[in-house]
């Protein structure tokens, strides 16, 4: 495994608990990209250094230890400027990455059909055009022939022309396959579309396996799936579609909020959202929150939803005073009646509390999609109300 350093910064707007647990999700997708976490720096500033990101003291610290240590690759918790990416790259003299680019690079690993191929080249390809300046490497060979190069046309500008050409190809591409997958949607039929939203690694795939008898691949890394699956789901007598889409994470790149906005397609055009939350992390709460920040972006965040509590089984059954249930926001909980009784359970009707894994009240689960599903259909079809009736 690559040996890695991640270097992240505390700030006003960002205190250090919050600075931390980024820089955890960020050894998480070091590990999932293959990498290996030997040290985390953090550094304490009110405005980042626009030439090197850090101060200078803190860049000697990180040099010696890499060069100690034979780190390989550096990786930034924000977003570097070329320029910063440049002089910090000579400074290390290793390679340097910045979270969206390790992302970039966690999505180019997981993309298997051409679609999601297309996406992450287009998004690899919209990051990389700024950043060319100073690279050494050429993309590929200037094209010859007369016309074809401007009077003086320099090694960056030849490559710039080359990436705004891949783009343009890339999005023609994408296009293309977004007019066979509407066709694909429209062929579905009027049938209740449901999908599964949340952030990354909080059980959807799971869930989608659980609940649908599917064959999705699930694993405990983040973005372990990039391809939307969409399978058919009969609950009682009431059939409808159900999909599983890719998760979300905080500060998701803008290249791919912009190249996955075809992909979440499926989430627009669903008639019923299933989010589903991992109560068992520390900030369950933010990322909720920014899962709703990006359903907000495409337009999906007043649809019906169900709010799924997943992986309670990862909680210790701890005895705890039944006060604290009611006017604290605590975690210790150990049966469904306490979940209930929490901050969380008090959110609405449309909220649940399973385990995906442990199978735990996914009976009441389906109910509940039974019920909301059921409200949708008999909306669209009034003439089949009398087929079907509430289960119980």
């Amino acid at each position: 495994m690559e040996k890695t350093v991640l270097i992240g910064v505390i700030t006003n707007d960002q205190g250090y608990e919050k600075s931390m647990d980024y820089l955890d999700e960020l050894a998480f997708l070091t590990v999932t990209a293959g990498g290996s976490v030997k040290k985390i720096f953090t550094q304490k500033l009110n405005h980042p250094n626009p030439k090197t990101f850090i101060g200078e003291g803190k860049i000697n610290e990180i040099r010696e230890y890499i060069k100690d240590n034979e780190v390989k690759t550096v990786i930034f918790d924000d977003e570097l400027s070329a320029t910063q990416e440049r002089n910090i790259s000579k400074i290390f003299n290793c390679k340097i990455l910045d979270r969206t680019n390790l992302i970039l690079d966690i999505f180019a690993q997981r993309a298997k059909t051409s679609y999601a191929k297309t996406q992450v080249e287009l998004a690899q390809c919209q990051y990389l055009l700024p950043r060319l300046k100073g690279m050494w490497t050429h993309l590929e060979r200037q094209k010859g022939g007369i016309g074809m190069r401007g009077p003086g046309e320099t090694e960056i500008e030849t490559d710039r022309r080359i990436v705004r050409n891949k783009i343009s190809i890339l999005k023609e591409k994408i296009k293309s396959i977004d007019k066979q997958m509407q066709t694909q949607r429209g062929n579905r039929g009027k049938l209740v579309r449901v999908a599964i939203v949340g952030y990354t690694n909080v059980g959807k795939s799971t869930l989608m396996n659980l609940l649908c008898k599917a064959k999705v691949f699930a694993e405990d890394k983040l973005f372990a799936t990039l391809d939307t699956t969409v399978r058919k789901l009969v609950i009682g007598n009431l059939p409808f579609l159900m999909s599983d889409t890719v998760g979300f994470i905080r500060k998701l790149p803008t290249q791919l909020v912009e190249s996955f906005k075809s992909t979440l397609d499926e989430v627009r055009e669903a008639d019923l959202l299933v989010h589903v939350v991992d109560i068992t992390h520390n900030n369950f709460e933010e990322h909720k929150e920014s899962v709703e920040k990006i359903l907000s972006e495409i337009n999906s965040i007043n649809k019906p939803t169900i709010l799924v509590f997943n992986k309670i089984d990862n909680y210790k059954q701890l005895k705890i005073d039944e006060d604290d249930l009611t006017t604290k926001r605590t975690k210790m909980h150990y049966s469904l009646r306490d979940w209930e009784k929490t901050w969380m359970g008090q959110l609405g009707n449309n909220v649940i509390f399973i385990s995906a894994i442990e199978k735990s009240n996914i009976d009441q689960l389906k109910k509940l999609l039974y019920a909301k599903v059921r409200e949708i259909h008999v909306t669209r079809f009034p003439y089949n109300n009398f087929l079907y009736t509430e289960i119980t």
